[in-house]
């Protein structure tokens, strides 16, 4: 029987079955090249559009898109902010290559993409806003409170972490741990069953 693979393997060993996604973001169109073995391959997830299209930016400084999959968080922050400096991670190499690719079909000129596991591979930077979606199905204290742990130690002062959650799939576990690091967050939005959560560094 085989093991069925995650989107958070690093390196995918099923085939990869290419796909194209269309869509409109933020009120622009933006074409992303997916695959299988990637995060929701088939469609942008309704978590990551609620929280695409409820994102706060800077106008300038660094974001980091953490677990970036296939780009898109990542990709629409660049092109909304042509002067902000856009990190993008995945521990997939398949979603690194991915990102790549979308990065220039969209003409995302200010994003660099690297592989790795979490923080790891911007390891000595630090930043104005993190983005992400994170893999709840990975596990809340293995894959989750890393991500916000760290985060605090690669935040400027008065940066922020803005994340999405299913509010009946890990929402109250994860609302206790940005209790926790940060002493609260305020939600930015709602919609799906999703929320997106925002928390700043002191």
């Amino acid at each position: 029987m085989r093991v069925a693979e995650h989107y958070y393997s690093e390196r995918p060993t099923s085939p990869p079955r290419l796909g194209l996604l269309r869509c409109r973001l933020r009120g622009r169109d933006f074409e992303f090249l997916t695959s299988s073995g990637v995060f929701s391959h088939r469609r942008i997830d309704a978590g990551t559009r609620l929280l695409i299209e409820s994102m706060i930016l800077p106008e300038d400084g660094a974001a980091l898109d953490l677990g970036c999959g296939y780009g898109p968080i990542g990709i629409v922050a660049a092109k909304l902010r042509p002067r902000l400096q856009v990190w993008m991670t995945d521990i997939n190499q398949r979603a690194v290559a991915l990102t790549l690719e979308n990065a220039r079909r969209n003409g995302a000129e200010n994003v660099r993409v690297l592989a790795g596991p979490l923080y790891e591979p911007v390891e000595a930077l630090s930043f104005d806003v993190i983005l992400t979606n994170p893999p709840i199905s990975a596990g809340i204290r293995k894959a989750v409170e890393p991500i916000i742990e760290g985060s605090i130690g690669h935040l400027r002062p008065g940066g922020s972490i803005q994340l999405v959650v299913r509010t009946t799939k890990g929402g109250r576990s994860l609302s206790a741990l940005l209790e926790r690091y940060y002493g609260g967050f305020e939600v930015i939005a709602r919609g799906g069953g999703y929320r997106v959560l925002k928390a700043e560094r002191s």
